[in-house]
């Protein structure tokens, strides 16, 4: 059996503070801040990680709010078949007294071949269990908001490094200034371009794509589209359009959508496998099957029907562009919401 993290005899991980794109196994690890994104993507880097060396790694998931004493106890006992375990505990913002008392306790002798990976968004509660897992030299992933545009700037980079492509400086700069308000919203537009745009991405792809955006974004179209709800996707469809939005940009981001959907319907498996099988992040597949629950076989063929229509009219097939993005948004909508 592979072992889930090192012995206690063996070498751990660097501890301290240390950023969301190094977080690794080890016996506890603490995500703090009230980044969801950043902590999403820290757990993806730990999950990966873990079942790369211990494929069959069991998941557990515990609410610390609605913990009950013994708990941690109980699931990290060792299991009849000896494998390995990932604890993924959250809301510890609001974990009851018996998940402190446990977890303190815990944190003196932690169980072997165990992944404990504690999420804190903030405040005060558990400030003693915080400091105690300081104390005990785990590692520690900063998952706060990002307030300076450098940091944003650094983010996209580290992005296309990661994918192996070239943006400029001035790409990356009308990024965050367009799509700096929202970290999910920065990155997925990050992975629209790695996926959607040819060559070095540069200034002016970044304008065709994200030009004269205010509030209402290709990606807030394609969610709300998504979800059914047509006449807010319209609403701020025609509001994207009318601050000078291209029909090509709102359309591939309608059909990276409607494609991850396509892609798991009716998949089984984690998410981290499907994931390294469909080229997609976790975050991405559990996104994909959340929306791929509103959909039929005949319906997600209406929506890739249409959007293959409104790409090729949008691209100079058709003389009317808007309508045709006004339509495929309209039909997937309605798709989506059972009709």
């Amino acid at each position: 059996m592979n072992p889930a993290v090192p012995k206690k005899s063996s070498a751990k991980p660097a501890a301290g503070t240390v950023s969301w794109r190094q977080a690794a196994p080890a016996p506890v690890v603490l995500l703090t801040g009230p980044e969801e994104y950043l902590a999403g993507r820290a757990m993806e880097n730990i999950r990966l990680q873990q079942r790369s060396q211990a494929p069959d790694t069991e998941v557990i998931r515990v609410d610390a709010a609605a913990y009950t004493a013994g708990e941690l106890t109980l699931i990290a006992s060792p299991s009849l078949f000896g494998e390995a375990k990932l604890i993924e505990a959250s809301n510890l913002a609001h974990m009851s007294e018996e998940f402190l008392i446990d977890t303190l306790a815990y944190l003196r002798d932690p169980a072997p071949d165990t992944v404990l990976v504690l999420h804190h968004s903030g405040g005060n509660r558990g400030k003693k269990l915080l400091d105690a897992v300081k104390a005990a030299k785990s590692p520690v992933i900063d998952c706060q908001p990002f307030k300076k545009d450098a940091d944003k700037a650094d983010f996209v980079t580290q992005e296309f490094r990661t994918a192996k492509r070239r943006i400029d400086a001035g790409a990356v700069r009308a990024l965050v200034s367009a799509l700096g308000s929202s970290l999910s919203e920065l990155a997925a537009a990050c992975q629209q371009l790695i996926n959607d745009a040819p060559g070095e991405i540069t200034e002016e792809t970044v304008e065709k794509y994200y030009g004269g955006r205010v509030e209402a974004t290709a990606f807030k179209v394609a969610d709300a589209a998504l979800a059914g709800r047509a006449g807010a996707a319209l609403s701020m469809l025609r509001h994207a359009l009318a601050t000078g939005v291209d029909p090509v940009p709102l359309v591939a981001a309608l059909a990276m959508k409607v494609r991850g959907v396509a892609r798991v319907a009716d998949l089984r498996g984690s998410s981290a496998s499907l994931a390294k099988d469909l080229g997609m992040a976790p975050w991405q597949v559990d996104q994909a099957r959340r929306d791929a629950q509103r959909f039929s076989s005949e319906s997600l063929i209406r929506a890739v029907q249409v959007l293959a229509e409104a790409d090729a009219q949008v691209k100079g097939a058709g003389r009317d562009p808007v309508y045709a993005v006004e339509r495929a948004v309209t039909v997937i909508a309605l798709a989506a919401s059972g009709r």
